[in-house]
């Protein structure tokens, strides 16, 4: 595994114009961007090529204001879906970024029938036009406490979506944070029904989501675990640091000491 930088994360403290080669100089060469839509999409291409970064995962647009997470699986809200998935798509066009989180939104008292039809049928556009830009498309539950009325907050909810779907572009976005925020052990049953479908992994600290701690929550022996079960993709780090970014990287020692990380 390789570790992702989460530039909205790890260097809120900077302008953007300058998060850039604050990664690079911390040693990342892969990034993450929830929201690159404040600039042109050749914006943030111009600054990842003279940094010398890698967008690895940027999120589909989730529309203004706090509780705005995205329309995927919103009934009605086909036209705001495909306008931000046309947006993901131009940026990921430009920056050579491989892989796109799809917001589903917030569904709460919402009749779960329309809104599975609705994230079904915006799916199946959404991979055809990934399929000819040879994308990923993610699909990550999120905890409630932080993204109250959410579409799926564990990862059992997100599993049926991609069997049903059953494409190589569809996978899950796996965040131990979340997990552990919703009380969902990273133990050996979750890890062996997950495999076969992750296509990224993220991690924090669940409390206050800082530098992860990898002696609590099982963390350490889950992400130990996932390159036996395939994986061998990005770790991103999204997470606030205490500090400066660089001062709490230490946190990664034991996956090195392993050998878990390239």
């Amino acid at each position: 595994m390789q570790l992702a930088a989460n530039l909205s994360w790890l260097y809120r403290h900077l302008p953007w114009a300058g998060r850039f080669d604050a990664a690079a100089d911390d040693g990342f060469g892969a990034v993450e961007i929830l929201q690159p839509y404040d600039e042109a999409p050749d914006w943030y291409a111009a600054r990842l090529r003279a940094a010398g970064l890698q967008l690895v995962l940027l999120n589909t647009p989730v529309g203004e204001g706090p509780g705005a997470l995205g329309w995927a699986a919103v009934p009605g809200q086909e036209a705001a879906f495909r306008a931000a998935f046309d947006r993901a798509r131009a940026v990921a066009a430009a920056t050579g970024c491989p892989a796109i989180h799809v917001m589903a939104g917030r569904t709460v008292g919402l009749p779960p029938a329309a809104c599975a039809d609705a994230l079904q049928r915006n799916l199946a556009q959404a991979l055809r036009l990934a399929e000819a830009d040879g994308l990923v498309l993610l699909l990550e539950p999120l905890n409630l406490a932080d993204n109250p009325g959410y579409h799926y907050r564990v990862p059992a909810q997100v599993l049926p979506v991609l069997r049903a779907l059953s494409s190589p572009r569809l996978r899950l976005q796996f965040d131990c944070y979340h997990c552990v925020r919703e009380g969902v052990a990273l133990d050996a049953d979750l890890l062996h029904d997950c495999a076969p479908w992750i296509g990224h992994v993220q991690v924090a600290g669940a409390d206050g989501r800082h530098e992860p701690d990898l002696g609590r929550d099982g963390l350490l022996e889950a992400l130990a675990a996932l390159p036996g079960l395939g994986y061998d993709g990005w770790l991103g780090c999204e997470y606030q640091p205490r500090g400066l970014p660089a001062a709490g990287l230490g946190w990664c020692a034991p996956l090195r000491a392993r050998g878990l990380l390239s």
